[in-house]
């Protein structure tokens, strides 16, 4: 089972680490990444990961490019290292939350193979995609995926649990 919810770029962080907080309280184990903004950075743009299952600190996906950029740019080393780090922690986990099917997705790299792994093990994934992006989501997932919205996700993801319960 592949979910997805379609974000614009002020929405999508927040509502994942806030359905990943949720999903937890409720006791499922999860796997995945999720973007944590935690403010403290030396840039507006700052971007971490916090893979779930994992007991490490957040990993910085972004890197700045000094003073004369006008943004911040991801750091694919960082973001690999993420998704090794997400893979490695995979057992066990009743769901799957990627932070978002982005660029480096779109381009069959960064989070495509933890989606790929956890369907093959059967492990439901919810993740969100913006509407930039969204042709080569369902061009990857052949349109076997779900589309939801913000206030129908957390159901989606708790309905894998209950069915088996």
């Amino acid at each position: 089972m592949l979910g997805y919810v379609i974000h614009d770029e002020t929405d999508g962080s927040d509502r994942m680490a806030a359905l990943a907080r949720l999903l937890a309280a409720r006791g499922l184990r999860l796997g995945g990444a999720v973007q944590v903004n935690s403010g403290t950075g030396d840039c507006t743009c700052d971007m971490e990961l916090s893979v779930m299952g994992a007991e490490t600190a957040p990993i910085r996906i972004s890197q700045a490019l000094g003073p004369g950029s006008r943004g911040c740019r991801l750091d694919p080393d960082a973001l690999e290292r993420a998704v090794a780090l997400a893979l490695s922690a995979l057992a066990g986990a009743d769901l799957v939350l990627v932070n978002k099917f982005g660029k480096q997705e779109s381009l069959g790299r960064g989070f495509r193979e933890l989606i790929a792994e956890s369907l093959g093990q059967g492990i439901p994934v919810l993740t969100a995609v913006a509407p930039d992006y969204l042709p080569a989501f369902l061009e990857f997932t052949g349109g076997e995926a779900t589309l939801l919205d913000w206030d129908t996700a957390a159901d989606w993801c708790l309905r894998p649990r209950d069915a088996a319960a």
